[in-house]
């Protein structure tokens, strides 16, 4: 029976990996729910029961195996190593540890780690959810046929950034349509009815730092396997769900026949009709990845050595699944039984 504490429990992501949790093979341990103390004292339901999130405090995460960190990255800073100090595992979905010395980026789905976690390795990073998208595309194509070059645009949704991204989305699409003006204090900028490659320079993210996040995870995982990668981020007008447009171009060619089956398997629903074209609207609630392969020609005949990938995943519920991979995988670190 494990302990597990998730920092930042009433964030989209805190309440998305409570219930990957409670799916997960770590569903009957206890969880703790935390937070800072202006959202502390809600109410959240863990399986049957309801429970309280409860504000960090001295000796929070006394007897907590695992802490899961996916709410603001200050929440982060102030209190990873007092988790880790307790004798926790501190897995960070919220960005804030990439720059720290011996923190491992990990995505289980994607095969052996090149370096493998030990008890001396201070935290993990579950990898950010484009950059597992983007590596388990690539990776397939690579075996398949050598991927010479590969450039990604994603279309990026307010869910990344938290509810009040989300709720400046709803407001200013409501403002638009009654002629008002337009709230500002996340983006700095029109986000509704609108494509965004860069924000305004008050704004409270940054398209830049999301970009350089998953470039830093997508060369953490591959290392040299996989193809360089040209990205670029931009901030779509939706609410939820990643959207991907990937053109690759591979080393020899290949008939279109043999990629599809390379890319189809676990975690990738290979979608073969343009009537059910991927989307992030499609891909909510949904475990896989949705892919739609396309030639340069536009057909699928004969052998190819450029083809265009469009895809979409559930950002949230990646990055939750994610995360739970990771604490199964770090499972054998934890003590077993009483200690003689």
């Amino acid at each position: 029976m494990y302990k597990i504490a998730i920092a930042g429990a009433s964030t989209l992501l805190g309440k998305e990996l409570k219930e990957a949790l409670e799916e997960s093979p770590l569903g009957a341990a206890t969880i703790s729910l935390l937070d800072e103390e202006e959202t502390e004292r809600k109410l959240e339901q863990i399986g049957d029961e309801i429970a309280i999130v409860q504000s960090i405090g001295q000796d929070t995460f006394e007897r907590i195996d695992f802490t899961f960190f996916c709410g603001s990255e200050s929440l982060t800073r102030k209190y990873w190593r007092e988790a880790l100090r307790a004798g926790s595992t501190v897995l960070d979905l919220s960005g804030a540890l990439d720059g720290e010395n011996g923190v491992l980026v990990r995505a289980p789905w994607l095969g052996p780690a090149r370096v493998d976690a030990d008890l001396f390795t201070p935290a993990v990073a579950p990898a950010h959810p484009a950059a597992l998208v983007l590596g388990l595309l690539l990776e397939r194509l690579s075996d398949a046929s050598g991927v010479r070059f590969a450039a990604a645009t994603l279309l990026q949704p307010a869910s990344e950034y938290g509810r009040g991204a989300m709720d400046e989305l709803h407001h200013q699409t409501v403002s638009l349509l009654s002629f008002q003006s337009l709230p500002r204090a996340v983006y700095d900028a029109q986000t509704a009815y609108n494509l965004l490659a860069g924000l305004g320079e008050s704004a409270g993210v940054s398209l830049s730092a999301a970009e350089a996040r998953i470039r830093r995870h997508y060369a953490a995982l591959g290392g040299n396997r996989w193809p360089a990668l040209a990205l670029q981020v931009v901030q779509a007008p939706v609410f939820h769900g990643h959207t991907f447009s990937i053109a690759v171009e591979l080393e020899r060619p290949a008939d279109v026949d043999d990629l599809e089956e390379a890319l189809s398997g676990e975690r990738v629903d290979l979608v073969m009709e343009d009537t059910d074209s991927p989307s992030n609207l499609a891909a909510t609630g949904q475990n896989d990845v949705l892919v739609r392969l396309r030639t340069e020609k536009g057909g699928p005949t004969g052998q190819v050595t450029r083809l265009w990938l469009w895809a979409a995943s559930d950002n949230l519920r990646l990055n939750a699944q994610n995360a739970v991979q990771c604490a199964l995988d770090l499972r054998r670190l934890r003590p077993q039984g009483s200690v003689q």
